[in-house]
């Protein structure tokens, strides 16, 4: 049993190395094209017109006048703050 698994292995490995392996194939890169230096800059164009200006609005209403607040009565109201805690 120990040959045999040993001869199948020997056999196995001897038919493995035995194989083609294909070639690798490398394809060359497209040239790629590369931009020159600019050129001369072109004339400067004409300058358009200038567009119509728009009509003037009109003046808006006057709103009209608060009435006049009352008068007091002459009372003065104090607020006082509330007390503050004692401190301990």
């Amino acid at each position: 049993m120990k040959s045999t698994m040993l001869i199948f292995a020997l056999l196995t490995t001897l038919g493995l190395a035995a194989c083609d392996r294909p070639a690798v194939i490398t394809v060359p890169a497209t040239p790629v094209a590369v931009p020159g230096p600019a050129g001369p800059t072109g004339a400067t164009g004409a300058t358009g017109n200038t567009g119509a200006t728009g009509s003037v609005g009109n003046q808006g209403d006057n709103g009209d006048t608060g009435a006049t607040g009352k008068t007091g009565a002459g009372t003065t109201v104090v607020v006082m703050p509330p007390a503050s805690a004692p401190a301990n």
